[in-house]
């Protein structure tokens, strides 16, 4: 073979492997197209990290970041409502409700950061429980005082808003006349004026938050 026709077969490859221009021209128009669909996508996507309850949770119960998991989610609106990841504080709180697995943790059951404006307490109402008092139930806690004739005076709230912590039944506690005491989660203010209450004898109940009370 000649040397001429050896370099004529080698500017025949070389011209074989020159890039099209129009070749690459598409190659960066597809790159281009699917960098502006990615942005676009990315730009459009409202979706915010809230924590989510990893186990059942009870009113009283104290919660740490290790029980909690993040979940992605789009709120809109709504996310004024639920803790969003990085706002958790590092002690953990105090839940003011009952947060099933899995749901979304609310900032209504943010309760105190140190435990120290919430305490539990147990009361045996005299006129037992309806049967809407159930854990995570909000309740206000009504007592009737007796006078020094042996009556007993018109009831008044004493505490508003305590929330159930789990229903009782154990033959070891001080029960009312059904045979029924409950745990109740109320400000640590409002402990003295309860214990007063139970003290003296006072009859108690325990009347849903949301329901009217009767006289």
């Amino acid at each position: 073979m000649s040397r001429r026709s050896g370099r004529t077969q080698s500017q025949a490859r070389a011209r074989a492997f020159v890039l099209d221009p129009r070749l690459a021209i598409g190659v960066v128009l597809v790159a281009a197209s699917v960098v502006g669909v990615v942005s676009l996508v990315a730009a459009t996507d409202d979706s915010i990290e809230v924590y989510a309850a990893g186990a059942t949770f009870t009113p009283g119960d104290r919660v740490l970041s290790s029980d909690l998991v993040v979940r992605s989610v789009k709120l809109n609106e709504a996310a004024d409502h639920y803790i969003v990841r990085g706002e958790l504080p590092e002690q953990g709180f105090v839940a003011t409700r009952s947060i099933e697995v899995g749901e979304l943790v609310p900032t209504s059951s943010l309760g105190s950061h140190d435990g120290l404006s919430l305490t539990s307490v147990v009361v045996a109402p005299q006129s037992g429980l309806s049967g809407s008092v159930a854990p995570g139930a909000s309740v206000d806690v009504w007592a009737s005082p007796e006078d020094d004739n042996g009556q007993y005076a018109a009831p008044g709230v004493i505490i508003s808003g305590a929330v159930v912590v789990r229903l009782l039944d154990d033959d070891s506690l001080v029960s009312s006349a059904q045979g029924s005491a409950i745990e109740l989660l109320v400000p640590r203010s409002r402990v003295a004026r309860l214990l007063e209450a139970m003290a003296n004898g006072d009859v108690l109940s325990v009347i849903p938050a949301n329901l009217p009370a009767e006289g």
